[in-house]
């Protein structure tokens, strides 16, 4: 018997609202799976109202794809930084079917946008096919391809 099983992206972090909004910008197609409540003008009003202590307000955030059917992507809070390189990372594919100067082109060119977001550049890979090993805002590792 084959039993098949949904899969979801857990990441642990420092600020999950932060680090939510990053990886949305940097995936495209995700968002909040719902929207602020009927009449609330912020999360903030509808905490307020429902007695959220104010540090417990950022303890997690949920991405869901909006566009396709990619996992859902969940940020938990956590007190502990990052130590040590990810186990497990996540490889975006930004230039498929392309070799060559355009493939690096179109790497290059989402690398700057991702850079303008609050990642960063931690290894430029020149053999086997280029590609990068960038860091969120956080420091959580990822690969441009």
């Amino acid at each position: 018997m084959t039993v098949a099983f949904d899969v979801h992206v857990v990441f642990d972090c420092a600020d999950p609202d932060r680090l939510a909004r990053f990886w949305m910008e940097a995936l495209g197609g995700y968002d909040f799976p719902f929207g602020i409540p009927e009449g609330f003008a912020s999360w903030d009003e509808w905490a307020d109202a429902n007695n959220m202590p104010v540090d417990q307000r950022n303890a997690g955030r949920t991405l869901v794809d909006q566009e396709r059917d990619r996992p859902d992507i969940f940020f938990l809070q956590v007190p502990e930084g990052k130590a040590v390189k990810n186990r497990v990372h996540l490889d975006i594919k930004v230039a498929p079917g392309l070799d060559g100067d355009d493939r690096r082109t179109k790497i290059e060119a989402e690398a700057e946008r991702l850079i303008a977001l609050g990642a960063t550049v931690a290894i430029r890979h020149e053999e086997d096919g280029f590609h990068l090993v960038m860091q969120d805002p956080e420091g959580n590792e990822f690969c441009l391809a």
